[in-house]
């Protein structure tokens, strides 16, 4: 447990953002073997046994697993989402105003404003420069405690306990020093440059605030850990793990890390594109395979975190299906969600050849659930479905919290996912472990 919990936390201690995500996966997917493939190439040469990824626009990942082609039924895909709640950086970024040099942004999804506050912070993300006619793309992290979010003192907003209201063009533009001498494009070209990386000329940025703040565990006997992004890194690191370590002789493996899930999925990268049916095709047309065939036999798993009860405020959770830290997987019903008796039952049946406890959740009648990777991607791959999570604390926060055995037991009932198939007969099915 403690090796699977340390290896995530270094993980989100080196993942920013999306793009520093995908940057992440491509290396470890590089040093096990997976080869790297690009959409504007064809892909006639797959091979049985073959191990592939392809990005798409720096910040989503899919990686897969050819089986021997004999015995190939479908897919077994599992979909998290790489980015979390953060803010994005505004072109003309620089204000100087009340002798402090400020940063204009905007929010990035829907995070609890005042937890971002009096933090160390900094950019990361992605920068293209021009020279001699070529643009190029690169990521740039700024690893440094650059900005701060300073929140107002008791003295001067003394209803600051009772409301906390916070606009994000007003309160929560970061400083970032007492002068308007260095401009946002010098830090970027200054730390390019570090990175010997060329900066003739700065055309634009994708670029995003995070929390410095390290990822640790708290409480008696390291019972919890508590980070930053762990909404969806906590099921994302999981799922990525497992999947390199499953070997399917009946199906091709799939795992996929989508970027904007925080605010749609409507990108060419998200997962309300085409990019997964894109990779999908493409396979079955190298492989000459029938595609609907294989959708038929396909399952996908969408993970991302679950609401636990929280502890100061257990009225706000289902009466009959409260969600607890460490008590295992949660299976995740909603009308708003994937999950069906059938796939629930199955994905039980995964949990329990695992030995993996599982627990389910819904939201009380009175309250809204979003909707979900598996949910969006079923507008494009319309496949049997579950939604699944790690139970968290604080979920949109700067820091969130989850239990410091979650994260085995997501890695344990993925591995035990990727290595069985589930195979359909009229109405019955059963499930083929490896």
């Amino acid at each position: 447990m403690k090796n699977i919990n340390e290896n995530l936390m270094s993980f989100i201690n080196k993942t920013p953002n999306a793009y520093y995500c995908v940057a992440n996966l491509r290396q470890k997917l590089k040093e096990n073997g997976y080869e790297e493939l690009y959409e504007n190439e064809l892909w006639f040469n797959l091979q049985e046994n073959g191990k592939y990824f392809v990005i798409r626009n720096d910040s989503s990942l899919i990686a897969f697993q050819i089986p021997p082609k004999k015995d190939m039924v479908g897919f077994n895909i599992v979909c998290a989402h790489a980015d979390s709640p953060s803010f994005a950086i505004k072109p003309n970024a620089d204000i100087f105003e009340n002798g402090y040099m400020k940063l204009n942004l905007s929010g990035y999804g829907s995070m609890i404003n005042y937890t971002w506050m009096d933090r160390p912070l900094s950019l990361a993300g992605r920068v293209v420069t021009l020279k001699d006619g070529i643009y190029t793309k690169e990521i740039l992290n700024i690893d440094k405690d650059l900005l701060v979010i300073p929140s107002q003192a008791f003295h001067m907003n003394l209803e600051v306990n009772k409301k906390n209201e916070l606009n994000h063009q007003v309160d929560m533009l970061p400083i970032i020093s007492l002068s308007n001498e260095k401009k946002l494009e010098n830090i970027i070209k200054e730390n390019l440059t570090k990175s010997g990386k060329d900066t003739a000329t700065i055309c634009d940025y994708d670029l995003y605030v995070y929390n410095r703040d390290k990822a640790k565990y708290v409480g008696l006997n390291d019972i919890f850990i508590l980070a930053p992004r762990l909404d969806d890194l906590a099921s994302l690191f999981p799922t990525f793990t497992s999947f390199i370590e499953s070997n399917n002789p009946n199906s091709i493996n799939v795992a996929c890390a989508f970027n904007n899930e925080e605010i749609g999925n409507l990108t060419c990268q998200g997962a309300d594109s085409t990019f997964l049916l894109d990779v999908l095709t493409r396979i079955t047309e190298a492989l000459d395979i029938n595609l609907l065939v294989a959708l038929d036999n396909t399952f996908i798993v969408s993970a991302d975190n679950a609401h636990a009860i929280h502890p100061n405020a257990g009225q706000k959770s289902d009466p009959t299906n409260k969600v607890a830290l460490n008590k295992g997987v949660v299976i995740k019903h909603h009308i708003n969600y994937t999950t069906d008796a059938v796939t629930s039952s199955l994905f039980k049946g995964i949990c329990e050849h695992a030995k993996v406890p599982y627990q389910d959740f819904a939201c009380r009648s009175d309250r809204k659930c979003g909707k979900t990777l598996g949910g969006i991607s079923q507008s494009h791959v319309s496949v049997n479905s579950v939604d699944i999570g790690i139970p968290q604390l604080a979920m949109h926060s700067a820091n969130e919290t989850i239990g410091s055995k979650d994260v085995l037991y997501m890695y344990r009932a993925l591995l035990e996912f990727y290595n069985s198939t589930i195979v359909k007969e009229k109405n019955q099915m059963k499930i083929l472990s490896k």
